[in-house]
């Protein structure tokens, strides 16, 4: 467990880019020699490097400190419905390596060969001693995965497995490093929070298209996860339907949504899975979806601002960009139509972090862990 000021400047410098000795007394109310011992020992760390000298008009030059790339690395599980993915990031979050798997469901045993398969040669691209800066493995997955064996299409013995699994300490034998586990969504969250570009947001409030469609909250620049790691499910948000009864959002914002459309339809679905930065496809079935999707949304993005005024709703998902920006568009259109009198508004925008903000919030939770001033995000 890091001290909690070497917590806070890590914090800071990774928020602003980098920093100087003189910035950071002023943020943080810490003396200029409290703030240099502790910059000493990040440096010496190697968690911090210096930028060159900025020069003034008067006095020494000022010294910036910058994240060195290279002082952690940390690996991300996503756990799909219809895939999984693990990426291992710097400490800047940049993907490094990369590995996917494509499957009808996902099963423990599955998950755990698929890990153990991929994580040597990820780690194999690191020298000796990056590898020993392999500060842990997160896991993004849906909390109570056997209750979804009906929808993707699963065995039943094969999803009631997940009931008795646990996978992080599965995981956690095989490795020197922790590992952690959080709602998939809500790791998602963390890592538009911490690698996104959010503009400064502090409280917003986020959607993820999957398999099925998930949330998160972020309350005053941090992902708030709530009592049981569940916060911010919005997928079981109700909401209107096209017969005007109340329909889980999962039930209308999901991909398992557009699958069960475009399949009854006659069209190969499997791209959604598979291919989620182009889609070759433009009919009725995906306009009809992007619409209804919008709409719902847009009832959630509502009812959630008459509770907590969040300042943005922020969209993301397994999907291609340009479908991303016309679900925005149309979450946006679809909220002309309430009566928003005592609501403000939040703003809607596109989430920046892509189709890998699963697997790198679960890359963010030894992040959190280890390095941040906010209280560990991931689920005991």
């Amino acid at each position: 467990m890091r001290d909690a000021n070497e917590r806070l400047v890590l914090s800071l410098v990774r928020r602003h880019g980098s920093l100087s000795k003189t910035d950071l007394a002023r943020m943080t109310g810490l003396s200029a020699q409290t703030v240099s011992v502790i910059m000493r020992e990040l440096e010496a760390e190697e968690l911090l490097v210096r930028g060159d000298p900025i020069r003034g008009k008067v006095g020494q030059p000022s010294v910036p400190l910058a994240l060195n790339p290279d002082g952690a690395y940390f690996l991300g599980l996503k756990i799909g419905r219809r895939s999984a993915d693990l990426v291992l990031v710097d400490f800047l979050g940049r993907v490094r390596e990369n590995r996917g798997l494509a499957y009808d469901y996902p099963s423990p045993e599955g998950t755990v060969g698929f890990v153990n398969d991929s994580v040597p040669g990820m780690a194999a691209t690191l020298t000796l001693e990056q590898q020993k800066r392999i500060a842990g493995l997160g896991i993004a997955m849906p909390f109570e995965l056997w209750n979804w064996g009906d929808t993707v299409g699963a065995p039943v013995d094969i999803m009631n497995r997940w009931r008795d699994a646990d996978i992080r300490a599965e995981i956690a034998s095989h490795y020197p490093f922790p590992v952690y586990v959080q709602n998939d969504a809500t790791a998602a969250c963390g890592a538009e929070l911490v690698f996104g570009d959010t503009g400064g947001l502090r409280d917003f409030l986020y959607f993820y298209i999957g398999s099925f469609i998930g949330g998160g909250i972020v309350l005053n620049g941090a992902v708030y996860a709530g009592r049981t790691g569940n916060a911010g499910a919005l997928g079981s948000m109700p909401v209107p339907g096209h017969d005007g009864k109340p329909h889980q959002l999962i039930d209308i914002a999901s991909l398992a949504a557009l699958e069960r459309t475009l399949n009854a339809a006659g069209h190969d679905a499997s791209f959604l899975w598979t291919s989620p930065s182009v889609w070759d496809l433009e009919n009725a079935e995906l306009r009809t979806w992007i619409s209804s999707a919008g709409a719902g949304i847009a009832y959630a993005v509502m009812a959630s601002a008459s509770v907590v005024d969040f300042e943005a709703a922020v969209i993301d998902g397994w999907l291609p960009e340009t479908i991303r920006s016309r679900i925005v568009t149309a979450v946006g259109e679809a909220l002309q139509a309430f009566d928003r009198e005592g609501i403000t508004t939040p703003a809607i925008t596109a989430g920046t972090v892509g189709i890998h903000a699963r697997a790198l919030g679960g890359a963010c939770l030894p992040l959190f862990d280890r390095f941040l001033t906010q209280q560990r995000l991931s689920k005991d």
